[in-house]
């Protein structure tokens, strides 16, 4: 079986994840930077553990929230093959998410060097102060 055999009998696979690709493309272009702009400058000097909520409703947001970043995550990993901004969009994902070691993940991530400058640059354009990151560990 050639190649293009392969793609014509997975022709409607294809073209489903060419539609994903495009979509994830697109709504990384749109959320991405404006998440990023809106992350208050001292995000990362103030960083805890979340506990898990007791309250039935508080319980449920935080499902959701844990379950977007996964989601987001997932996005972002694909993204690194598939166009889009794949770290940006993992370094959300992420923040959303709760797990242990989370705090020290997003730090090392975000000094990344071009991490770091795409972010410098999204909030430059959007009018916002740098982040302040804490001193080396």
């Amino acid at each position: 079986m050639g190649i293009l055999d392969w793609i014509k009998a997975n022709e409607v696979l294809l073209s489903l994840l060419g539609a994903a690709s495009l979509l994830m493309f697109l709504g990384s272009l749109l959320m991405i930077p404006i998440i990023v702009a809106y992350i208050p400058e001292d995000y990362f000097l103030r960083l805890k553990q979340n506990k898990f909520p007791r309250k039935p409703l508080r319980q449920i947001g935080h499902i959701l929230k844990n379950l977007m970043g996964g989601i987001l995550l997932l996005a972002g990993i694909c993204m690194l093959l598939l166009p889009g901004q794949g770290i940006l969009t993992m370094l959300v994902g992420i923040s959303l998410l709760d797990f242990p070691g989370k705090a020290r993940l997003q730090i090392r991530l975000v000094r990344l060097r071009r991490v770091r400058k795409s972010i410098a640059w999204i909030r430059h354009k959007a009018g916002r102060k740098p982040l302040i990151l804490p001193d080396s560990d």
